[in-house]
């Protein structure tokens, strides 16, 4: 599998199906650091917390991520405050993963 950082995310209109278990995996391996969860609906998404010495370099970091977001017309879900940042990246339009959501995460990856 190719360097995903390298990819472009492909916007899902839906009409395709999430990844199962055993696609999550084969991805995961290539995004260090995320974890991959279920929601209350028993919909699969990955996440990842980041750490950070203060407020300032938190809000530098999420700043990079949106315009990552932008770019790649993908956009996770974001909490952030003093010395922390959580990212959650999943496909509301399939209701769980697909290969863009790690492509996301790669990119993520290389702040």
């Amino acid at each position: 599998m190719e360097d995903l950082s390298k990819k472009k995310c492909v916007p899902c209109e839906g009409g395709i199906p999430a990844f199962n278990l055993e696609e999550i995996h084969k991805y995961l391996k290539k995004v260090d650091g995320w974890d991959v969860l279920q929601d209350k609906k028993k919909n699969y998404f990955i996440e990842r917390s980041f750490k950070f010495k203060n407020y300032t370099d938190s809000e530098k970091f999420i700043l990079e991520v949106g315009k990552i977001a932008e770019k790649e017309g993908h956009h996770p879900d974001i909490s952030f405050g003093w010395g922390y940042a959580k990212i959650r990246i999943s496909t509301h339009a399939i209701k769980g993963l697909a290969e863009s959501d790690f492509i996301l995460a790669a990119k993520i990856n290389n702040i």
